[in-house]
């Protein structure tokens, strides 16, 4: 019965998180020679296993491309192990005796982990290696459509981990996904942070649990060819992006904004390397299978090839075609080109300017993906400051592509399969998530003054003055002698005083 296993689902839950909190509490006195080890015999297992894991996660989905996938998953093994080989998670991580401060990491405990379907191996082992890396223990929530691939990850992992000497425990994962048992975990009392990569719905549910959370929301960065980019090489970076593994990575770029004066250009340039640009009614027939009737990304077109979607549509596409285009002149919630879509699908916009098409890649982001990422392709100095200044995300990604740009590939930024979106986008957090978003920070303070430093030395109270108003000429009461001081020698004692607080 269904009832039966939401209620199983629930229970397991609250087993793994029992344990896993077991296991965080012996972890956590390891010291960072060993924590390292074990993260490394863990990276080590992930990428051996990289092709396998990437074509189960094909074959189980159906989404992108298994070759593709190798690559996502040696970022989220050797690439994410590269970059935080090195860092300092564990015990006292900096002093500064000069100012009498200590920063102490602490564990967060507890990590929730929601992974999606779309990058579903990759995300678990980039996930915990974060999480362990930072002193945590890690319960993997699956995504329900992806339980296998995940599942046969996360026994890798839990392999590595136990070789390397870790506590039994240190790695969980749920073996009954269901939306109760998610909900669960995510406001399980005992759950330290949740990372949350999924859906919108999702991540907002994980903000409302309760919990401290780190959420992801939509991408749907544009990318814009500004007339002084050299426009054959912009063209293949983009298209780089959105047909590695079909489009799957939310950095992808979903638009692409171009100036009136290289119109052309830019258009024989896409024709020549494998786009195709649809026709009105061909751009009718795809935006019905875009979106859902519930204003949600249609899940059958994900990770699909330009074929696959126009075979679905009943359109006839050039043999070949890597990328489908729709020119387009609005944005808004209800058109189905302007907003994110996780597939090589791209919609086309052009502007008189760069100042119209700054404002145009703006409108995109407010309509959907405000924090998250965009990129330009320009050699205009001066034209990539504006847009530094002033566009709305998180990552701005110069003359790269933006999916492997965005996750750390080609840039370099932090190798990392979450990346956050800002206060801007709802997130609690704009960095790519590294374990330094996974621990928190326990300082030290020596005392370095006493209340009297702060005080200065100030002279004894005198009693008020019992004087007649107005005072008499021999009066000596303190009142009457600071007004006989002048403007100047106000000055210069409150001058001594600030001095002698040192401001």
């Amino acid at each position: 019965m269904e009832f039966d296993r939401d209620l199983s689902s629930i229970q397991e839950v609250r087993n793994l998180v029992s344990r896993a909190r077991e296991a965080q509490e012996a972890y956590s006195a390891y010291n960072q020679a060993q924590v390292d080890a074990i993260v490394r015999q863990i990276a080590q297992a992930c990428a051996a296993n990289a092709e396998r894991l990437a074509k189960l996660a094909v074959e189980e989905t159906g989404f992108g491309v298994w070759q593709d996938k190798v690559l996502k998953n040696l970022l989220g093994s050797t690439m994410t192990y590269e970059s935080i080989r090195d860092m300092k998670t564990v015990g006292i991580l900096r002093e500064d005796t000069a100012r009498g401060l200590m920063d102490v990491a602490v564990p967060m405990g507890v990590v929730a982990a929601l992974i999606p379907s779309t990058n579903p191996t990759s995300t678990v082992m980039y996930k915990s290696l974060i999480s362990l890396k930072a002193g945590n223990a890690i319960v993997i929530s699956p995504h329900p459509n992806a339980k296998n691939c995940i599942l046969e990850t996360f026994q890798v992992i839990q392999q590595a981990a136990k070789a390397a000497g870790a506590p039994d425990g240190i790695v969980q994962c749920i073996t009954i996904p269901t939306m109760e048992g998610t909900d669960a975990l995510l406001k399980n009392r005992d759950a330290g942070i949740i990372l949350a990569t999924g859906g919108e719905a999702m991540v907002r549910a994980a903000y409302s649990s309760g919990n401290p959370a780190l959420g992801v929301g939509p991408g749907n960065g544009p990318a814009y060819i500004e007339k002084s980019a050299d426009i054959p090489l912009a063209v293949k970076r983009i298209f780089d992006s959105k047909t590695f593994d079909n489009g799957t990575i939310c950095a992808s770029e979903q638009s692409v904004v171009t100036e009136a004066c290289v119109k052309d250009r830019v258009v024989e340039e896409l024709k020549k390397q494998g786009g195709y640009f649809l026709t009105p009614e061909e751009s009718e027939k795809v935006g019905r299978f875009l979106m859902r009737a519930n204003g949600t990304m249609n899940p059958q077109i994900v990770g699909r090839s330009a074929q696959a979607i126009a075979d679905m549509a009943g359109i006839s596409i050039p043999k070949g075609t890597r990328v489908l285009l729709s020119p387009q002149t609005t944005v808004g919630r209800g058109n189905p080109y302007s907003r994110e879509k996780l597939c090589p699908i791209l919609a086309f916009y052009v502007e008189e300017n760069w100042e119209n098409a700054c404002r145009r890649c703006m409108e995109i982001l407010h309509n959907e993906g405000a924090g998250h990422t965009m990129t330009i392709h320009s050699e205009d100095k001066s034209v990539i400051r504006e847009f530094a200044l002033k566009k709305p995300v998180s990552r701005l990604l110069v003359n790269t592509p933006g999916a492997l740009g965005g996750v750390g590939g080609t840039t370099g930024l932090m190798p990392a399969l979450t990346l956050g979106c800002g206060a801007v986008g709802g997130s609690a957090t704009s960095d790519n998530v590294s374990p330094l978003n996974l621990i928190n920070i326990r300082r030290v303070a020596r005392g370095l003054r006493e209340l009297s430093d702060l005080r200065g030395a100030q002279p004894a109270a005198e009693p008020p003055c019992a004087c007649p108003s107005p005072a008499p000429a021999d009066c000596a009461c303190p009142e009457k002698g600071m007004a006989s001081l002048s403007r100047e020698d106000i000055e210069a004692i409150t001058r001594a005083v600030m001095a002698r607080l040192g401001k």
